[in-house]
């Protein structure tokens, strides 16, 4: 099949872009590289063999998302490019909203125009806000972001049930994954954030780095066992693979939902001491205060996505904390 990814040079993109190549499908990526790099693309292309067909558009602007539908035929869509910092979105609300829904509705029309009936689309896990249990399965409800970043995730998934409703052909896909970690085998590909990151890993490599002094973790008094968050950290090649069973396996017109994630709860100061462990201990650690927006506990229940995707995340913490590592050390 002919796969338009947006945001495909991004972290997640690049390699759901390399599974989708190995897979045998051909891809078209466009990313406007305001998180992302260039030369990534000759990242994948070293890895696969194969350079994908690349545009450096910004999916706002509606003349330049036609301009891709006009010049191929794409048998389906895989929707990752937004802007995804929570803390930044809860500063900047009026420009995750204003990015990250106007360049799916851009994307969806495009899609409306031309015919296409296949979407799989980028979610999160905190579309389900603080929830009252866990692990959380699919039914839990969605509907509860504590933040704009998550908010805008909320707002996109009812803008595609709507849009089933209008057209009962469509095939959407709502991949809800948990807290993505880890880097390529090769080392080539991994989270490589313009500025400042968002995300614990990249701070967690600047720091083994030598770049920075002292990671902070924020919050130890959360009601965990060691104080600090719980999350369902996934090794970001298995991310990926669950991105290209969704478009391998669900064919049915309707809207499926998934969650992705390993179904096993990690602490923030777990996941440090693994990547001490595993790496050398290499990492130093003070706390801070708590960041607004965070979730105390969040990890999955993909019994689904086993049963219906033949997916299942094979890869460990370990695994996590080694390629992102071996990522950054190939940086050097």
């Amino acid at each position: 099949m002919k796969i338009l990814v947006t945001g495909g040079l991004g972290f997640i993109g690049s390699h759901t872009v390399v599974e989708l190549i190995e897979d045998r499908h051909e891809v078209v990526i466009v990313d406007n590289l305001c998180n992302s790099k260039i030369e990534v693309l000759d990242k994948i292309e070293k890895i696969t063999k194969v350079r994908p067909t690349f545009y450096k558009y910004n999916l706002t602007i509606l003349e330049d998302v036609r301009k891709i539908f006009e010049n191929h035929t794409f048998d389906g869509v895989i929707h990752f490019a937004g802007l995804k910092a929570v803390s930044e979105s809860i500063s900047m609300p009026i420009e995750y909203y204003e990015n990250n829904l106007i360049s799916t509705l851009n994307l969806l029309r495009c899609m409306r125009e031309y015919s296409v009936k296949n979407i799989v689309f980028s979610s999160s896990a905190c579309v389900y806000g603080i929830p009252k249990e866990n692990p959380i399965d699919e039914e839990f409800p969605s509907n509860i972001a504590t933040n704009p970043y998550g908010r805008t995730k909320c707002f996109i998934e009812d803008i595609l049930r709507d849009c089933y409703i209008a057209d009962n052909t469509l095939t959407i896909t709502i991949l809800r994954y948990f807290n993505p970690v880890g880097a390529h085998a090769s080392g080539l590909l991994g989270e490589d954030p313009n500025g400042i990151p968002n995300n614990l890993m990249p701070f967690i490599l600047r720091v083994a780095g030598g770049e920075t002094d002292t990671l902070k973790i924020f919050g130890k008094d959360y009601d965990t066992e060691d104080g600090t968050c719980i999350r369902d950290f996934i090794h970001v090649v298995d991310l990926a693979k669950g991105h290209v069973k969704a478009i391998d396996k669900v064919k049915d017109a309707g809207v499926h939902v998934y969650n992705l994630g390993t179904g096993k709860g990690t602490s923030v100061l777990e996941l440090v001491d693994t990547f001490n462990k595993v790496n050398g201990d290499i990492v130093n650690y003070e706390f801070a205060d708590r960041r607004p927006g965070d979730v105390p506990v969040n990890f999955a229940k993909a019994d689904k996505a086993r049963l219906e995707l033949e997916w299942v995340a094979e890869l460990t913490i370990e695994d996590m904390c080694k390629d992102a590592w071996n990522f950054r050390k190939h940086k050097k």
